[in-house]
């Protein structure tokens, strides 16, 4: 008979018990994890974005296979493809439960379900989902579903005849629905209705709201129309119920800047900053760029201090806007400080914010300076793209500076640099060969060939436009003859003649 067993001790107890507890624990998620794993009906969906893809035969097939189908998920999935634009899809769900009798729209869906005809189908479908409603069903938010549909479509005569039956049926017209008809005229650059719209409101009764006047406001000052847009500022400050905001402001300072009037913009920008959030880096960016307007460098430092102690944090978007202000007034050496202290910042790199430099020295010819600006971006381990140096190489041709040009060129097409697409101008490759070929240098020609051939490929431009280029470069057009292979025989006769004639010449 075996000896009885030995007594655990108080650990091994402990190790024993945290041993088996993990073990279940372990199981258990193991278990939850492999049960979460089947699909959910939103996972087969949402791959499916493509505009034409019907979802109505996976909605179909996931019913037939004995699936639960949920009113509420179905219903969030609705929600999830509006959010994303993916209204056709979205539509299609909301037609599909409805005919399998998941759920009956009420006043409450019929605004979102016209909405969403109107934005797949057009007004027109939209039209007749509202005339096929019950008259109890057709609420003023349905009503303002339909002025909406109008609107995007821009049936101005449309919106205005149904926000007069609107009145006419005792519905309370809001500033809502009249601002969407004056945004309109102001996206299609019709400002000089907006103020129609304006008095179209006043004479239904309906009171401006803030937004009202702004847009009213940014229509006369487009139209530079200055002695309108202050009657509506002093009307926007009469009314008891406008809160006179900064944005106001600066609109206002904009168009005085734009019609010559300073000393007005100034007042304006006084206003702006008596009203400002200290902590708001928006309201400082808007200030600053339009100080830069008027060429006022001591007020862009004075705010751009007040920003950095006001705000805890300033973003990447706070130096670009900084940047752009200094090179506006050409002061390239607080720029250059500016963006050490971006570098210094922490913040995440973003090739947007040295651009800003790059192509202030590029605008003014400082293409030496300009290219020191992405080398210390190269120095310090981050990425250009091959459009800058593509400028620079633009650039330094202009100026005759051919060696900077074509090292420039090499950089852009290289893999040194990041990819997006970027064609080099023929006018600049064309003088680059024209440069190599009267020098002679067959190892530079066969180099630049080479680098070129991925960029520009055998398209019909490139050749038409390097033509000239190859007949300078005589001794080497036996080089530039692979980026042309196969094309002799799909040229014209001409053509084919003439690329045949320059290939053969040695």
């Amino acid at each position: 008979m075996p000896p009885p067993p030995a007594p655990m001790s108080f650990a091994a107890i402990v190790r024993r018990t945290l041993t088996a507890n993990l073990s279940s624990s372990a199981t258990a998620r193991s278990y939850y994890k492999s049960r979460s794993r089947k699909p959910a009906l939103y996972d087969i969906i949402s791959p499916r974005g493509g505009p034409d893809e019907s979802l109505r035969p996976i909605l179909d097939q996931w019913a037939d296979q004995g699936n639960n189908v949920r009113f509420a998920e179905l219903q969030r999935l609705v929600r999830d493809l509006r959010r994303h634009r993916r209204y056709s899809q979205a539509l299609e769900v909301s037609e599909w439960m409805i005919k399998k009798d998941l759920f009956t729209p009420s006043a409450v869906e019929h605004p979102l379900q016209l909405n969403l005809i109107g934005k797949v189908h057009g007004y027109s479908a939209a039209e007749i989902y509202f005339h096929n409603l019950p008259e109890q069903e057709k609420t003023y938010k349905t009503h303002g579903a339909l002025l909406n549909c109008y609107m995007r479509e821009g049936k101005v005569d449309k919106s205005l005849a149904h926000l007069q039956k609107m009145q006419a049926m005792g519905i309370a017209l809001t500033p809502f629905n009249f601002n969407n008809i004056m945004c309109w005229y102001t996206r299609i650059k019709q400002y000089e209705k907006v103020p129609g719209i304006l008095a179209e409101m006043r004479a239904r009764e309906v009171l401006p709201d803030n937004y009202s006047y702004r847009i009213c406001l940014n229509a006369y000052g487009a139209m530079l129309d200055i002695n309108r847009m202050e009657e509506i500022l002093t009307e926007m400050e009469t009314q008891p119920h406008i809160a006179m905001n900064w944005t106001t402001f600066c609109d206002a300072a904009n168009f005085y800047i734009q019609a010559g009037h300073r000393g007005k913009a100034y007042d304006m920008l006084k206003r702006t900053e008596e009203r400002l959030d200290k902590k708001d880096g928006i309201v400082y960016n808007q200030l600053i760029s339009l100080h830069a307007k008027l060429g006022n460098k001591e007020e862009i430092l004075r705010l751009w201090e007040l920003e950095k102690i006001s705000c805890t944090k300033y973003l990447n978007k706070d130096y670009m806007n900084m940047l752009k202000s200094l090179v506006k007034l050409g002061e390239f050496e607080v720029a250059e400080k500016v963006l050490r202290d971006w570098e210094l910042s922490g913040n995440c790199f973003d090739y947007l914010v040295p651009r800003v430099l790059f192509r202030g020295y590029c605008d003014v010819g400082q293409y030496e300076k300009a290219e020191a600006v992405l080398e210390r971006i190269m120095d310090e381990g981050n990425v250009t793209v091959d459009s800058s140096w593509g400028k620079l190489a633009s650039g330094y041709s202009s100026k005759g500076d051919m060696e900077d040009s074509l090292r420039s060129m090499k950089v852009a097409l290289s893999p040194r640099v990041t990819r997006r697409n970027w064609k080099p101008k023929l006018e600049v490759v064309a003088k680059l060969l024209h440069w190599l070929g009267d020098k002679g240098n067959s190892d530079e020609v066969k180099a630049l060939v080479h680098l070129l051939r991925p960029a520009l490929g055998g398209s019909r431009e490139v050749y038409d436009s390097l033509i000239e280029a190859i007949l300078r470069g005589f001794g080497f057009l036996d080089v530039l003859k692979p980026i042309y292979e196969g094309r002799m025989d799909k040229q014209g006769n001409m053509e084919q003649a003439k690329l045949s004639n320059l290939f053969m010449v040695r």
